[in-house]
């Protein structure tokens, strides 16, 4: 079945990305095809998916960050005119159970690029007298939301290429956004925050294209404050945590405000464990493998905050062989620490994801780009960030 997908205008480059994952986590066993509508930019917040059910349409919606609304298309038009003529030809077969006598409905209009004032969206709501709708106006909680998606023809559409004509849609919404997520989980009311809290949408977003749920076990190396793994707990994975730093695991600012305290505040299951660990020296026994689900990070890769690895400068240079610490001495000592490259992060990261990772199991995490004045992308290395030239184009790459 086609639907109509109709995206949010943010975060393009991850919006079917996001879609592909939650389907398969929803069980749709093939690759999506995708496909645009006429004239349309690959930027488009409308495009079209082939899923496998209506049930699944609608729990990618309910679940995505990117995705608006899904709808079922009754038809497509550059006019009014078009528009009608392809409603008309929709089968009455999949029409009438929607439009039944015993339902209610209502009559939305959304619009991309462009502004209609209210007697412009009443116009366009009664031109569509044609349908044969026997049920009762309900604007509030109706059984059926039906929606007219309008975009502007204009050079100007909110950054994206202009298109040749316009294109009006009709359909019937099958799911949408749970738009209370976001605000309830926004990074200002959160209780434990540090210098590199993952964004709450991009922090959702991440979980999503793990495939965060129920029964899985949900990993990052890299925990910080935790923000990564809330998303996740909120999707229903039980998660685990690690970071080089002891005083963010273990004591944070005090018993009340600590990584443990954000998922308290959300009335979350708390992560199984929360690890003082190098990513760079693990301690995985010899033997374990297979352990995670998924595994989720925002590396340190020096632009918020530099990555560090077990063993002072004169430890790392050869200069001191490393000691033990005393017994009497460990319950507040804090272990050196030195620099940690870019290079050898990502590498210790894939090999992580290689030996801890089940089979299917999925590596999300933030790699550092360029892009160049044509808006191409250079891949950054361990020099890029130590050249003041090089600067950053939009907000996450």
């Amino acid at each position: 079945m086609w639907f109509l997908c109709v995206f949010y205008h943010r975060l393009l480059d991850f919006r079917k990305p996001e879609v592909e994952a939650l389907a398969e986590l929803f069980g749709e066993d093939e690759s999506l095809q995708w496909r645009l509508p006429e004239h349309h930019h690959n930027d488009t917040p409308f495009h079209f998916v082939h899923l496998s059910s209506e049930e699944i349409a609608q729990n990618i919606a309910k679940r995505s960050i990117l995705v608006k609304g899904m709808y079922e298309l009754w038809g497509e038009g550059t006019c009014y005119e078009e528009l009608r003529d392809s409603i008309e030809s929709f089968p009455d077969s999949r029409k009438l159970p929607f439009l039944a006598s015993d339902s209610t409905f209502r009559i939305s209009v959304e619009t991309f690029g462009k502004a209609l004032t209210f007697d412009e969206q009443r116009e366009r709501i009664n031109s569509l007298t044609y349908i044969p709708f026997e049920g009762k106006v309900n604007l509030k909680n109706a059984d059926h939301n039906f929606f007219i998606m309008e975009m502007d023809e204009s050079e100007e559409n909110n950054g994206l290429q202009p298109i040749l004509q316009r294109r009006i849609f009709f359909g019937r919404e099958v799911g949408f956004a749970d738009r209370k997520l976001l605000p309830t989980f926004q990074l200002k009311s959160r209780t434990y925050l540090g210098p590199t809290a993952m964004d709450a949408e991009m922090a959702f977003l991440m979980a999503n294209q793990a495939k965060a749920a129920s029964g899985r076990l949900v990993y990052d190396p890299f925990v910080g404050t935790g923000s990564i793994l809330v998303s996740a707990a909120r999707f229903g994975a039980m998660t685990m945590g690690a970071d080089i730093d002891i005083r963010v695991v273990r004591d944070g600012r005090g018993p009340d405000c600590n990584v443990w305290s954000n998922f308290k505040q959300y009335g979350l299951a708390t992560p199984v464990a929360l690890l003082r660990m190098d990513n760079n020296l693990p301690p995985w026994r010899s033997g374990l493998k297979e352990l995670f689900d998924a595994i989720i990070c925002d590396p340190p890769y020096g632009v918020r905050a530099g990555g560090r690895k077990s063993g002072g400068r004169k430890i790392l240079r050869g200069t001191v062989d490393p000691y033990t610490v005393p017994e009497d001495k460990r319950t507040d000592h804090i272990p050196s620490t030195g620099a940690y490259s870019l290079v050898e992060c990502v590498h210790d990261l894939l090999h992580l994801a290689a030996r801890m990772l089940v089979m299917k199991g999925r590596l999300v995490f933030f790699f550092p780009v360029l892009r160049d004045e044509n808006g191409s992308e250079i891949h950054a290395d361990s020099k890029s960030f130590k050249d003041p030239k090089p600067k950053y184009r939009g907000k996450y790459v």
